[in-house]
């Protein structure tokens, strides 16, 4: 494969930094270690190793969102139940 003929993968970068400011720190990190790296390997040359640091990008950033998603449902789950939960107890002393 030439270097010249190949797309450069998708970096993920932008994707990475949201993920990182908006969800979740640790995850977001590593995808934007690895999204940096994807122009640096494809530049020297290295199309699968770009190719393989996108896909280690792009995972990082999908798990990181996910997983704040999770957390954020979660969270409303049980600010639904602490609410219920007072409702009840006062209605039962009432």
């Amino acid at each position: 494969m030439d270097h010249f003929t190949t797309q450069r993968p998708k970096n993920w970068l932008v994707e990475s930094i949201l993920v990182r400011i908006f969800c979740c720190l640790p995850f977001g990190i590593v995808g934007i270690i690895n999204a940096a790296n994807v122009n640096t390997k494809f530049d020297s040359g290295d199309i699968e190793g770009a190719r393989r640091a996108s896909a280690e990008a792009g995972k990082w950033t999908k798990i990181g969102f996910w997983v704040s998603i999770g957390f954020f449902v979660l969270y409303i789950g049980l600010m639904f139940l602490g609410v219920a939960g007072s409702l009840l107890s006062l209605a039962a002393f009432n």
